[in-house]
């Protein structure tokens, strides 16, 4: 009955046109249309999603205004002080593993990743999934495509990503038997979605508490979408030992200070991986700090900025703290 509803607004959508190829004007929608389909998706499915005035010609102009470079650079500035204002939610987030207790032992027994460790991503993703995304992803990404060039290398990468998200997100909403029109993904201004923020390519890994399919906006879904997305992309199998982390409180502290007085500095790397760009490493060289670097590292497969990574690494150890002396 879904598919023949699908079939149905699609049919309406179109005005009864017949679409056997991926034949548009626009180059990238033509490329989008042709990975798509090579994915499974239905010719019809594609056209009609790349040709909806509601998906391709409406455009995200604070989500645009947010990706300009020196709004990039001030948001990285400002995850300092967005660590600093989450340590008085500590309390909330003990309430939360407490809640969830249930859902974090089998994350934990399953996926070997710490519930302190996810409960902290959580908690500074979406504030546990209090904070409302109020953009659509898909026209996110369909703005970033339409608006940028192929001038620099930062270009040339957002316009791929971009592609590669619209691909994401057409296939899912195909496999969900949503017509273009239903298939709106709530989203940040970066095109992340539900709780854990996963960007649509990320989707593969989204896991159901119990269920077979997960459900990004269920915090259930959300825990152990997140734990798995950890032990997949970060090859986190593990639990850590927060007896070999140290006071991650003095070593944030050290951590932004070093960063403040260094140029290009990292928590982690000497050398990025994409360029040849070179980076000052803060732990690197100190053997008291290989284990918290270890693991700062594997924060950084979620979110590649050594603040973020920090700051979740001293939400965690304080919500253990915190749990430890609950249990007492």
């Amino acid at each position: 009955m879904k598919r023949l509803l699908l079939a149905f607004l699609l049919l309406g959508t179109s005005l009864m046109a017949e679409f056997t190829d991926c034949k548009l004007k626009n180059n990238d929608y033509q490329e989008i249309c042709e990975r798509v389909v090579k994915g499974g998706v239905s010719y019809e499915y594609a056209n009609t999603f790349l040709l909806s005035y509601f998906k391709t010609k409406k455009f995200d102009e604070e989500s645009w205004r947010l990706f300009q470079p020196r709004e990039i650079q001030a948001h990285s500035q400002n995850e300092k002080r967005a660590n600093n204002a989450l340590v008085k939610y500590i309390y909330l987030i003990i309430e939360h593993l407490r809640e969830y207790k249930e859902v974090y032992d089998y994350a934990e027994e399953t996926y070997g990743v710490n519930r302190e460790i996810v409960a902290s991503i959580l908690m500074k993703e979406t504030r546990l999934g209090k904070m409302e995304p109020k953009h659509d992803a898909f026209i996110v990404f369909n703005t970033l495509l339409t608006r940028v060039t192929d001038a620099t290398p930062r270009e040339k990468w957002l316009k791929n990503m971009s592609k590669v998200n619209m691909v994401s997100i057409i296939t899912y909403c195909y496999k969900k038997e949503l017509a273009p029109e239903q298939c709106n993904l709530k989203s940040s201004y970066a095109g992340a979605v539900g709780i854990p923020q996963f960007m649509p390519d990320n989707f593969n890994y989204a896991k159901g508490y119990k269920s077979e399919i997960g459900n990004l906006s269920d915090m259930s879904d959300a825990i152990v979408s997140a734990s798995y997305f950890l032990s997949q992309r970060s090859e986190w199998s593990e639990l850590l030992d927060w007896k070999k982390v140290g006071n991650m409180d003095a070593i944030e502290e050290e951590w932004y200070e070093y960063d403040f007085t260094h140029e290009n500095a990292s928590f982690v790397h000497t050398q990025s991986k994409k360029s040849d760009k070179s980076y000052n490493c803060y732990s690197c060289g100190k053997s008291e700090l290989d284990y918290t670097r270890r693991h700062v590292q594997k924060i950084m497969r979620y979110n590649n900025s050594s603040n973020y990574a920090v700051g979740v690494m001293r939400l965690a150890y304080d919500a253990h703290q915190g749990l430890a002396k609950v249990a007492e």
